[in-house]
């Protein structure tokens, strides 16, 4: 298993580590219900190292990758991001990642556990292309900086700008280089650093005296069922089509072909999918993922990720899962298991 360029730090205070997407980093440092409250309304800090850094070069690479993924990459202004599926030419989909474009070359960011494969399956499409592929995830890392005193925190720390969703700008702080993005959600304010490895330690250490909040991913979790996001490998599996993913900001119409497009231009098409992504509120204990959905006596689908939230006084159990899309309504009614549960809309009401 892989360490983040943080393992060592999080062991030295005490943290609680163990492995997430590929890596070792901090599953709580205190009480992950208190992490997850600063999350939502304060500032938390969290380890990004469990994501991997691609980098792609090479005269071609635009045009190359606009025809692996599903957006649109060809008419990506520098420093500017979005979000994309990996499919196979059936259509399924093999791995999400964000791509970056920043000028000379494209960043690709990508949890850990799906960096190898997603490298193994591009390079399989280099021919006669003039593209190179890198894994710089040694070299460059991330740390996460999110809640509604985010932008307060970075202006305090690193005397950072307002920034606009998915674009990238580059800043120096104590001599040391950094880019920061926003991500894409109007609900939440969340922030990516990327900074040189070594020089992660002391980033840290400067939000935190400013103010924020160290996370583990245990309330990184929490917060990621709570805003409806699904994850690879959980919520999104390798047998699923994009448009029952509810990831709909991954799709572009307009960009030309790409792997897979066929499938997914016939499903635009026809109207719809069958099945969807949805979120349920239940009335028991945190049911196992792959528990059964059944609506009107009918198993119409199963739980992909389920966790239990602090929300004032009471405890909520919130989950996701693939399900029918005649049971998807806000507000029917459906059996998880033995237990009743509420489809709910995404982002649950309760996380903002």
């Amino acid at each position: 298993m892989r360490h983040t360029a943080l393992t060592d730090k999080f062991l030295a205070s005490g943290a609680r580590l163990g492995e997430y997407c590929g890596a070792e980093t901090a599953l709580s440092f205190n009480s992950p219900p208190r992490e997850f409250q600063a999350l939502r309304t304060d500032c938390g800090i969290y380890d990004l190292g469990w994501r991997s850094k691609i980098a792609v070069t090479g005269k071609d690479r635009t045009r190359w990758l606009n025809g692996m993924i599903t957006n649109n990459i060809r008419d990506l202004q520098p420093d500017r991001g979005n979000y994309s599926f990996l499919l196979t030419p059936q259509g399924h989909v093999q791995g999400d990642l964000y791509v970056y474009n920043r000028g000379d070359y494209i960043l690709l960011g990508t949890e850990r556990s799906q960096a190898a494969s997603i490298l193994e399956r591009l390079r399989k499409y280099i021919i006669m292309d003039k593209v190179e592929l890198e894994d710089v995830s040694e070299r460059l890392t991330a740390i996460g900086v999110q809640g509604p005193k985010a932008r307060e925190t970075l202006a305090v720390a690193l005397n950072a700008p307002d920034i606009e969703p998915m674009r990238v700008i580059d800043l120096t702080w104590q001599d040391v280089g950094l880019s920061v993005t926003r991500m894409a959600s109007e609900a939440f304010q969340t922030y990516e650093l990327w900074v040189a490895a070594e020089n992660a330690p002391e980033l840290w250490d400067a939000l935190v005296a400013c103010g924020a909040t160290p996370v583990g991913v245990e309330a990184l979790e929490m917060f990621r069922v709570a805003a409806g996001i699904p994850r690879y490998g959980l919520d999104i599996r390798d047998r699923d089509l994009p448009q029952e993913t509810a990831q709909q900001q991954a799709l572009n119409f307009n960009k030309g072909c790409y792997i897979g497009q066929e499938i997914v231009e016939r499903i635009r098409a026809r109207g719809n999918v069958h099945r969807t992504l949805a979120g349920f509120i239940i009335e028991n204990d945190v049911p196992a993922t792959g528990t059964k959905i059944s609506f009107d006596g009918k198993e119409v689908g199963e739980i992909t990720s389920a966790v239990r939230l602090p929300f004032g006084e009471a405890d909520r159990v919130l989950a996701l899962g693939i399900v029918r899309r005649e049971a998807a309504r806000p507000g029917a009614t459906v059996q998880i298991g033995t237990a009743s549960a509420t489809v709910s809309t995404l982002p649950f009401p309760e996380a903002t």
